[in-house]
This record gives structure tokens, C-alpha cells and sequence, in this order.
């Protein structure tokens, strides 16, 4: 048989002419290619296929890390990825006001926007959003309101012919004290001519047959009743109100002691603090045995001739609910049902007002119960100085209001001593 032929490089190179053993012929083999590959890549180092621009779409690890190859372009894109993390940052700041400000003026959807944060960090809201001001409401009170208010707030108070005397004593000290942002609501003609006589600023309402009778000829309490309809204008139109009647003396501005942090910010009938703030008050009941005791929360009313008002949607709730209550009530006190609609809850058949309230100080924003039967008698409650102090809890009126301005406005240590602590 003829012998097998074996190619050169699988014959030996020494003197024997032995074949090489497989292995070898492996590795010599391998060491070739890599030497053919070295020589290729220094050859064509972009290959031996151009391939066209339109292919590099085929590459992007490769066109990601060409373009990144230079200092100067990693520099470039580190920068473009500070930039749009500070949009993002941005974004997310404004997605989280709006979303609270979708919370605010949800009205009845039961949507959580947010979960609980740790363990005494979580707050509810507290101050409700303003409406919208629609001047279109009432142009005319709009521009007055321009003119007058300062910061969108002022003093109101609604008055007619019958309580003149008392309604020159209120404007008089809000003069002295220098305050320009407030306003009358005349209900009659005699009371705005009066009050442009005495240059005060003064607002008469369009003709209205229902209030307009009133105003002219009702007692106290149905003209008292009247401002929870004529407030509604101011609100809608985006201002605040500090509602006052007349039988208020100021000695201090009150606009620089309001929180500003919920719809109703009122005073107090309370004489104290327990009554003004709310406590704990045990009901006695033996016949029930070991369930005797009940305890009830108490508090004293909001006085409805003296409260700070926001332009709020609960606000303005809270004005349409009083207004059309005394409507079909003409015999109820309108305090009694501005308290009830602002404290009760809500019940079977009943969906109370969803409003937030705040209690002010009794010693700055003080009734004359406080005044007469507590501070005067208090030699380190006489030093301080009230805000307001409101002559609701005495018919003699006038009498009083003058002692008070004799007490604290020209330092007469004595005008407040002969008067009874109640009415005689």
C-alpha cells in the first residue's frame, strides 16, 4: 500500500524527520492564527469591512463609548445629568404643591394623595384655600374695597339710624388707634350721610326689599342677623372680614394679633379659661350605679359680634347655612345658630360644616363679663392692655364703653369701680 503523504507542517524540523505529535500541531496551529490576527488588526485597524454611518445604529455600545471617549464630552454629559436632576428635583417639588392643592379643593372625593409619615411628624391641613375673588359679583363694593382694605383684610360692621351715638363712640376710637382699613354697611340713607359727614368710609347696598326693611326698622338682634348675608359679598369678592358690631372699643390694631390659619377666628363668651377653651366637664348620674360618671366636653359660645372671616368655601358655607336658617327662624338668635352650625357634628340626617376654628386670647380680644368681674378686680390684669374690649354682656351700653375709654385711654385708675359686675 502506498504510504500517507503528510503535509510540511506537520513533518519535524530536526535531523530525524519524525512527524510532530497531535498536540503540538494544535498549539502551532493556534500560534499561527494569532500572529495572522496581530498582523490584520495593525493593518486595519478599522477592519477589513468599512461599515457605512447609517450601520452604526447596529453598534450603541460602541457609538455610547466613542462618545464618551474625551475628557471634555464626559465632562459635558456629568453636567447634562446635574441639570435635568435638578429639573426632576423642580418637577417634583411643583407635582407635590399641586397635589396638595388638589387635596385642599377636593371637596367630598375620597382620594389619599399621601401616605403617613413617621410617628409624630404627621399634621392635618388647617388653613383652606381662598375662593377665587369674582368682582363681577358687585363692582361697585369691588372698588371700595380697593380703596379701603389693606392686604385684602378690613373691619366691618352693619349698622342703622337707631344705634347712632354708639356707632360714632366705635369709628371714634378706631380713629385714635389708627386704623384705616374698615368699613360701614349703612342700612338706611340717615346712617351713610352721616357717616360721609364724619368722613368714614361708608357702604350703602343696592336696594334689597327684604333686607332693606329690616335694616330700616328692626331691633338689634334683626340687623344682627343681616350681616351673615351681606358678608357674602366680601368673601366671594376675596376679602377677609373682621366682623365687629358697635358696642366694641379698640385700643389696639387687631390685625396684628390674627393668626390667619383657619376659616373663623373668633372671641369668646367664656370668662375664663376653662369656659373659653374647652374642658372636661363629669356629669353626675347615681342611678346608673358603677356607670354614674359621663363625661361631656364643654365650652362656652363664639360671640357672633366679633370674628375674623376668611374668604374660604367652609366660610362662605358657613354664612349661606346661619343666612338661611334665620330666614326660615325669624324668632331664633342668630348667635346661637351661627355656634350650632359651626360646632355641631355631623349625624344621622345631619352633615355638619367641615370648618376650622380658632378661640381667641379672652385678655386681648375681651368681653365685659371678663373685664368687670375678673381684670379690674386683678392688680396685674389691670396693666395689660386689650385689643378690643366688647360691652356684650351689659344693656347699659354707653354708660360703660365710656368708663372703659376713661380706664385705659386717659389712665383713670377709678371708672370702672361703681359699675355691679352683671346688670342691675
Amino acid at each position: 500500500m502506498a504510504g500517507r503523504r503528510e503535509a510540511p507542517l506537520m513533518r519535524g524540523g530536526g535531523a530525524s524527520g519524525q512527524p510532530l505529535s497531535r498536540g503540538s500541531r494544535i498549539v502551532a496551529a493556534v500560534a499561527v492564527g494569532v500572529t495572522l490576527g496581530c498582523v490584520c488588526a495593525f493593518i486595519y485597524p478599522d477592519g477589513l469591512i468599512n461599515r457605512s454611518p447609517d450601520s452604526a445604529i447596529h453598534w450603541p455600545r460602541r457609538v455610547d463609548s466613542v462618545a464618551c471617549e474625551t475628557p471634555k464630552e464626559v465632562v459635558n454629559v456629568k453636567s447634562q445629568l446635574v441639570s435635568l436632576e435638578r429639573k426632576n428635583a423642580e418637577f417634583r417639588k411643583q407635582i407635590d404643591e399641586l397635589s396638595m392643592k388638589l387635596q385642599m379643593a377636593g371637596q367630598g372625593k375620597n382620594q389619599a394623595l399621601y401616605s403617613a409619615g413617621p410617628f409624630g411628624t404627621v399634621k392635618a391641613l388647617r388653613t383652606n384655600p381662598t375662593v377665587m375673588p369674582d368682582e363681577s359679583i358687585n363692582p361697585r363694593l369691588a372698588k371700595i374695597l380697593q380703596q379701603v382694605a389693606v392686604k385684602k383684610e378690613l373691619i366691618v360692621a352693619v349698622a342703622n339710624s337707631n344705634v347712632k351715638e354708639t356707632l360714632e363712640m366705635w369709628f371714634t376710637n378706631i380713629k385714635r388707634v389708627g386704623i384705616s382699613n374698615y368699613l360701614v354697611v349703612a342700612l338706611d340713607d340717615n346712617v351713610e350721610d352721616f357717616c360721609k359727614s364724619k368722613e368714614v368710609p361708608v357702604y350703602r347696598r343696592d336696594p334689597d326689599e327684604g333686607i332693606d326693611s329690616i335694616g330700616k326698622t328692626g331691633g338689634k338682634h334683626a340687623v344682627s342677623a343681616l350681616k351673615f348675608h351681606i358678608l357674602r359679598e366680601f368673601l366671594q369678592l376675596g376679602y377677609s372680614v373682621l366682623l365687629s358690631d358697635i358696642d366694641i372699643m379698640f385700643f389696639q390694631n387687631p390685625f396684628d394679633h390674627l393668626y390667619r390659619d383657619s376659616d373663623i377666628e373668633s372671641m369668646s363668651d367664656g370668662h375664663d379659661n376653662m369656659t373659653a377653651y374647652g374642658f372636661n366637664d363629669v356629669f353626675d348620674e347615681p342611678s346608673m350605679g358603677w356607670a354614674r360618671y359621663a363625661h361631656t366636653m364643654r365650652i362656652w359660645v363664639y360671640n357672633s359680634g366679633f370674628f375674623f372671616i376668611r374668604p374660604t368655601i367652609p366660610s362662605i358655607e358657613l354664612l349661606d347655612r346661619v343666612a338661611r336658617r334665620l330666614s326660615r327662624e325669624p324668632k331664633s338668635w342668630d348667635q346661637a345658630v351661627f355656634n350650632e352650625e359651626l360646632f355641631f357634628p355631623s349625624h344621622p340626617g345631619y352633615e355638619g360644616l367641615h370648618a376650622s376654628k380658632r378661640t381667641m386670647d379672652i385678655y386681648l380680644f375681651m368681653n365685659s363679663k371678663v373685664l368687670f368681674k375678673t381684670v379690674r378686680k386683678d392688680a396685674q390684669l389691670r396693666k395689660l392692655k386689650p385689643v378690643i374690649v366688647h360691652l356684650n354682656y351689659h344693656p347699659d351700653k354707653e354708660q360703660r364703653m365710656k368708663a372703659v375709654i376713661e380706664f385705659y385711654v386717659n389712665g383713670k385708675q377709678n371708672a370702672l369701680e361703681h359699675f355691679p359686675d352683671g346688670s342691675e
